[in-house]
C-alpha cells in the first residue's frame, strides 16, 4: 500500500502544469489510495476518511466533503501557485480537512521551501 501511495503522489506530480482535467482525475485517484489514512489538521486533530462515490467521508464529521468542493480547492491552490498559507485561503467547506491532505500529497509548498 506504501509503494502505490508513493506512485500515486508522484504521478500528481507529473499532472501538475498539464491537463487540469487530469490534475483533478488523478487528485481523486490519490485520495482514494489514501482512504482510512491518517491525518492531523492544523490544530492537531487526528482524522481519516473514506471515499464513498464522488463524497469523501470524515470520520470527525457527519457531513461529507463533495468532488466538486475538493475540485474547487485545487483550483484555488493551483492559482495561487501552490502558495498557500492556511486551510480558510481554499474558500471550500472542509479546507480543515482538505488543507493536510493537499500538504501530504504535496501540492501545497510549505514556507520552509
Amino acid at each position: 500500500m506504501y509503494r502505490k501511495r508513493k506512485q500515486a503522489v508522484e504521478k500528481l506530480h507529473c499532472c501538475i502544469g498539464k491537463s487540469y482535467e487530469l490534475l483533478e482525475n488523478h487528485l481523486w485517484e490519490t485520495l482514494k489510495l489514501f482512504s482510512g489514512y491518517s491525518f492531523t489538521t492544523v490544530k492537531g486533530l487526528r482524522f481519516r476518511y473514506t471515499v464513498n462515490g464522488n463524497e469523501i467521508l470524515i470520520d470527525r464529521k457527519k457531513k461529507s466533503i463533495t468532488r466538486s468542493s475538493v475540485n474547487i480547492a485545487l483550483k484555488e491552490t493551483m492559482e495561487m501557485k501552490r502558495n498557500v498559507n492556511g486551510p480558510k485561503k481554499l474558500k471550500v467547506f472542509g479546507a480543515s480537512y482538505l488543507y493536510p491532505i493537499f500538504l501530504r500529497f504535496d501540492l501545497i509548498k510549505t514556507e520552509r521551501e
